[in-house]
């Protein structure tokens, strides 16, 4: 992932609360064996301290190439919007001559994967997910020895992805001016579709700290 300087995650701490700000869906992307193409699989997944925990199906094709390879990826992408070439135009220039772009922000973590088989660390692994995404406890206890999730657990293998670099990457035009930030924020914003209104909170929350990019 190429990152300009400006378009740089501006402290671990901005990463670190967007990923728990809901965005926990990503994919893991690893190398495929010789002759074959990388393995991608989209998923969800939890941080637990500095690790990423995910499951995954038994038959997934994505074991074989772990094995192959633990050193993998894992990106999460959220919060984009195409941003057409009108809005991004030079002042005192023709609307049609500005350049289209896309904002983004992305965290992408190298990881060294090491898969859980054993039937209590995937009960551990499932109870974990299910605090984080059924918070409530609206669901059965994952246990190895009783209905549901006991007969269940030896169709899925897990994964701890231990995190050895984390780059994030905000991509929100912050070497243009507040005006020109501001401008584009509420045109996203005007616009509302897909993912603007997101983007735009974006945009401003970064204009708001950052202010006029200085290199």
């Amino acid at each position: 992932m190429f990152i300009q300087p400006w378009d740089a995650s501006l402290d671990e701490a901005e990463w670190q609360a967007w990923i728990a700000d809901g965005h926990d869906f990503g994919q893991l992307c690893v190398n495929g064996p010789p002759g074959r193409p990388p393995v991608v699989v989209p998923t969800h997944f939890i941080c637990d301290g500095n690790d990423l925990l995910v499951h995954l199906a038994r038959p997934n094709p994505v074991w074989k190439a772990i094995e192959h390879d633990p050193n993998v990826t894992f990106t999460v992408i959220g919060d984009y919007a195409f941003v057409p070439g009108p809005w991004r135009a030079t002042p005192g220039t023709p609307p049609e001559e500005g350049v289209p772009t896309s904002y983004y922000a992305a965290v992408q973590f190298t990881c060294r994967a090491h898969v859980i088989d054993d039937p209590h660390g995937k009960a551990d692994l499932l109870t974990r997910q299910l605090a984080h995404f059924q918070p409530d406890g609206d669901h059965a206890e994952v246990t190895v020895d009783r209905p549901p999730y006991g007969r269940l657990l030896s169709g899925i293998r897990g994964l701890r992805l231990e995190v050895t670099g984390v780059r994030g990457k905000f991509k929100y035009d912050d070497h243009k001016s507040v005006q020109h930030r501001t401008a584009v924020a509420d045109h996203l914003t005007a616009r509302g579709r897909g993912l603007d209104v997101p983007a735009a909170a974006q945009q401003r929350r970064r204009t708001d700290r950052i202010g006029t990019w200085k290199p």
